[in-house]
């Protein structure tokens, strides 16, 4: 949503995350990862799932039969599945070598192919009677539109303990729609996190607020002491808006239930809800105060986000709190390195209670064509062996329930994995789920004219005027 060791990780984190925000167009066949997704735009998704089967060539019912000795006791040698995603370079090649063994047992070729005009492609193809094997979506809306049409495989027709053994609840449901299983959940990205200066942090004797009040009555401290206690940039070119996106999501998930949240994303609960205003003013109480935002209020609308957390780097800090993804270590100056110069936790809960929700991005595979190969390759697909190899490099979080920990090369990179199996609740960025003209359009630019000084309530009205009719 740059680490060689941590900073791979942000690299190819921030370029899932900036194709939710806006898409490049390039394409690379090679096999590659399901990017995870968005610092721009990017799953409640208990709107994803899928519909019946269409199996679109079940015929392939020999497809078990080996081609030859050459392939020795490889029961499906002499096959091949096809995926179509948007990620690409090393990422792609990364995602490749994760089936090498998985070929080596099985004798399926894995195809992959990555084009940065995935959501476009993905359609046309669908369209043409010409869809992958399997696709990787990084926007589960997207998705969703297939299911509807009857396009995607329902895993519950093959699957059962693959999907209730690796996965915790809050992922199966996430990839469901009316009982079907739309797809199966391959990498994420952590969004819920507030970076801070480690080393000054810990001078000045601070703590780590686990309460959305300890927060506040940290930043109170640090303004006390003298200090600005946020580092707050929205600017993004065409896409500024999406930061604040962000914020409200992950507030509306620490303020109202994950219900109201779905609802929500798919326009049955309003932007000018008394929910979704609360949102919006839990977030004014930070953005708006005196005193808290480095620079005043009205730099937020033009600093550049990713240059927001770099005033932490100064000595002394002159800022000392950035809600942000993981991928914004990319922004990071080289030669800071996580968990001794700059170190994060994990956004605190509002209502108290045992509640750990957490917003982010990720990818999901479907099934478009139902044969013994392709069901062999989603199955995989559920287990942590097929996020080994990313994990290890660093440039993926594993939802999996059975990924080990110590597969991660970083103490942060294992932070993000505890934090994503810890969370009660998980859902994916809702401007990324709501459609195009909402959730990057009216949805961002509401958030400019809100920073701006428009009246709240207007913009909120504006937003909702703008969902397209059903």
């Amino acid at each position: 949503m740059s680490k060689k060791r941590f900073s791979l990780l942000a690299t190819l984190l921030v370029s899932a995350s900036m194709v939710l925000a806006a898409c490049g167009t390039q394409a690379t066949p090679v096999p590659a990862t399901p990017t995870t997704g968005a610092a721009a735009a990017e799953p409640t998704a208990t709107t994803a799932a899928a519909a019946e089967p269409t199996a679109t060539t079940a015929a392939a019912a020999d497809a078990t039969a080996t081609t030859g000795g050459a392939a020795g006791d490889q029961p499906y040698a002499g096959t091949t599945v096809t995926i179509f995603g948007v990620a690409a370079d090393e990422q792609a090649r990364l995602f490749q070598a994760e089936f090498d063994a998985f070929t080596e047992r099985t004798g399926i070729k894995v195809a992959y192919e990555g084009n940065k005009d995935f959501e476009t492609l993905v359609v046309v193809r669908v369209e043409g009677n010409n869809a992958p094997d399997i696709a990787q979506f990084a926007q589960p809306g997207l998705l969703a539109r297939f299911v509807t049409q009857g396009d995607v495989v329902d895993l519950n027709s093959f699957m059962g303990d693959e999907l209730t053994n690796n996965f915790s609840q809050t992922f199966l449901d996430l990839a469901t729609i009316d009982g079907k299983m739309a797809g199966i959940w391959h990498n994420n990205d952590v969004k819920s996190l507030v970076w801070y200066p480690k080393k000054a942090f810990d001078e000045k004797g601070y703590k780590i607020p686990t309460t959305w009040d300890e927060m506040i009555a940290l930043s109170d401290q640090i303004v006390a002491d003298g200090s600005t206690p946020w580092c707050i940039g929205i600017e993004s070119a065409g896409a500024t808006g999406w930061v604040g996106t962000d914020w409200v999501e992950d507030v509306m998930l620490r303020t109202t239930t994950a219900e109201n949240y779905d609802a929500w994303t798919r326009g049955e609960l309003k932007f000018n809800s008394p929910e979704v205003k609360a949102a919006f003013e839990k977030v004014g109480e930070i953005w708006f105060k005196d005193g808290y935002v480095y620079g005043g209020t009205d730099t937020i609308l033009t600093t550049p986000f990713g240059d927001s957390p770099t005033p932490m780097f100064d000595n002394p800090p002159k800022c000392w709190l950035h809600r942000q993804a993981s991928f914004i270590t990319n922004f990071f100056p080289e030669t800071a390195k996580v968990g001794e110069d700059i170190d994060y936790f994990y956004l605190p809960p509002i209502t108290g209670g045992e509640e750990r929700p957490v917003l982010g991005s990720g990818s999901i595979s479907a099934m478009f064509n139902d044969r013994p190969e392709v069901r062999e390759v989603m199955k995989f697909l559920a287990t942590g062996e097929s996020m080994k190899v990313e994990a290890e490099a660093g440039v993926a979080v594993a939802p999996h329930k059975d990924a080990d920990p110590s597969w991660y090369p970083t103490d942060a990179a294992r932070g993000f994995s505890e934090i994503l199996q810890n969370a009660t609740v998980f859902r994916f960025d809702g401007s990324d789920l709501m459609p195009g003209a909402v959730g990057a359009g009216s949805f961002w630019t509401g958030i400019v004219d809100w920073v701006g000084g428009a009246d709240l309530d207007t913009v909120l009205t504006t937003i909702d005027e703008s969902w397209p009719s059903q």
